[in-house]
């Protein structure tokens, strides 16, 4: 019996010494969850044992320390979820190591090649819609397609002490600077990213009393005459300063532009103020941009992929999302730092970091191995001094035998 007792002792020391192994081996994989081994006795109907065995090999999803990303794609995760794999062959695997790429045909993929899954933004501009599918999140190569004005916003200050045009004497005319007291250009874009400037003028016609004026000096609207159409808006102050024009929208107006459509949207001046100070319009600002190139994208600490375009604009390409398990000590190791789904693991939430029970996701981070080299050390002499304890037993167990031997 002692030479099965001890044999069964060697087999588990030296299994729980490759766990010990395998632990520092992996100390610097990135996402790897550290494993430790459990031991059951042996009995077969009396009271002696018959040894020990190994009941199970368990691993410890405790986070591992966040450090520095190498690339735009590296994400770390925080707290409870795993990423969300998929195989060519369609296979879902899960896993903690946020290293990603692009491949030739732009998904977002791990070193083994396996698809980070998520909700793909469509549309332009492009937005994740209700109810998405989960698949492989592609990053497009073209360019941005150009999006046409159809707002724009417009606050400031008129100077109240500025002179009273009197607009019978002098009517509103661009070209004449004494028909009208300031002026303010902005930017607007038309269906094929043509930029058009916008002239706003402003007319002091009486006390607290303004009108402005909308001209599109890249593609102007015209009368029959072949003259300008300028649009207009009357503006009124009370004795505070404050706009009482409700609704305060001026419309903005032009012709078509090589090819694109003609402009047509409301500039909303909402907020503006009449007050003794400078007349000063700030930074009046329009939907709508040129097309773009992709000049670069990164991962946003949501799972947010966004990428930024030669234009100055950005846009969202998709999100990640990550997956939880009622029991993750329940999943099977695939390698390549991959578990799989299994009857004690529970099926898996999917989900949006930060939501439910998911932990946070956050980019150009990467999860250190949770492995505490220190402890691994010590549990290795342990083991190691299990292993020659059992040893000494089968040697003692083989010299009485002898001795019983030599008394034959």
């Amino acid at each position: 019996m002692s030479f099965s007792q001890g044999l069964s002792g060697l087999t588990a020391a030296s299994q729980a010494l490759d766990v010990v192994g395998n632990n520092i081996a992996n100390s610097q994989t990135v996402g790897f969850k550290s494993g430790s081994i459990a031991f059951a006795d042996v009995f077969a109907g009396s009271q002696i044992g018959m040894g020990v065995q190994v009941s199970s090999v368990n691993q410890n999803f405790s986070d591992g320390v966040l450090g520095m990303g190498n690339s735009d794609l590296d994400m770390g995760i925080q707290g409870n979820g795993f990423f969300r794999l998929a195989s060519e062959a369609g296979s879902i695997f899960y896993s903690r190591n946020g290293q990603f790429k692009q491949d030739e045909n732009g998904y977002i993929v791990n070193n083994q090649g396996m698809f980070l899954t998520g909700y793909q933004a469509t549309g332009n501009p492009p937005t994740i819609q209700p109810g998405a599918a989960v698949g492989p999140i592609q990053i497009p190569n073209g360019q941005m397609p150009a999006r046409a004005s159809d707002a724009g916003t417009l606050k400031g200050n008129l100077n109240s002490g500025s002179d009273v045009i009197d607009q019978t004497a002098n009517p509103f005319d661009p070209a004449d600077n004494k028909s009208y007291n300031s002026v303010t250009q902005m930017d607007a874009y038309d269906s094929l990213g043509n930029k058009h400037t916008i002239n706003v003028y402003y007319v002091k016609t009486g006390d607290n009393q303004w009108k402005a004026y909308s001209s599109d000096t890249t593609s102007p609207n015209l009368n029959d005459q072949g003259d300008p159409v300028y649009q207009e808006l009357e503006l009124s102050f009370d004795t505070a300063g404050q706009l009482t024009t409700n609704p305060a929208k001026l419309s903005i107006q032009g012709a078509g532009y090589n090819g694109g459509a003609p402009l047509n949207f409301d500039l909303d001046m909402d907020g503006m103020t009449q007050q003794a100070s400078d007349t000063d319009m700030g930074s009046p600002t329009t939907t709508g941009y040129a097309p773009g190139l992709m000049n670069g994208y990164m991962v946003g600490d949501n799972g947010q992929v966004i990428a930024s375009y030669s234009n100055g604009q950005s846009q969202l390409i998709g999100q990640v999302v990550l997956s939880n398990f009622t029991n993750p000590g329940g999943l099977t190791s695939k390698g390549d730092n991959t578990w799989a789904e299994t009857p004690e693991s529970g099926q898996p939430s999917t989900g949006v970091a930060g939501t439910g029970n998911l932990g946070n996701l956050l980019g150009n981070k990467l999860e250190s191995s949770n492995v505490d080299l220190s402890k691994e050390m010590v549990n290795m002499i342990v083991y190691q001094r299990n292993y020659q304890s059992n040893s000494q037993t089968i040697k003692t167990q083989s010299e009485l035998l002898q001795i019983l031997a030599n008394l034959g």
